[in-house]
């Protein structure tokens, strides 16, 4: 049986390229959350791969980060994108 509150595969490559995409934008949580509309809590849980996240919000954070909902969820995704929040 498998544990819910172990992440899947998904759910860290998720964690993985939020973070990387958030820092490489030079973004805090809470600015990613302020321009989700998210709590900073919930950016948090979801970034460390604790919370699973619902499509709809995977949509608000990748605005928010400027990217494509697939390039969160990208196993090689592309380099060099422009920020798009400064």
């Amino acid at each position: 049986m498998v544990n819910p509150t172990q992440k899947c595969g998904a759910q860290a490559l998720f964690a993985t390229n939020m973070r990387r995409i958030r820092s490489e934008r030079k973004l805090t949580q809470e600015k990613v959350a302020e321009f989700a509309g998210l709590h900073p809590n919930y950016i948090s849980l979801v970034e460390r791969g604790l919370s699973n996240i619902s499509i709809c919000n995977v949509e608000r954070i990748a605005v928010a980060l400027g990217v494509t909902m697939s390039e969160l969820v990208a196993v090689d995704p592309p380099r060099g994108a422009p920020a798009v929040h400064e």
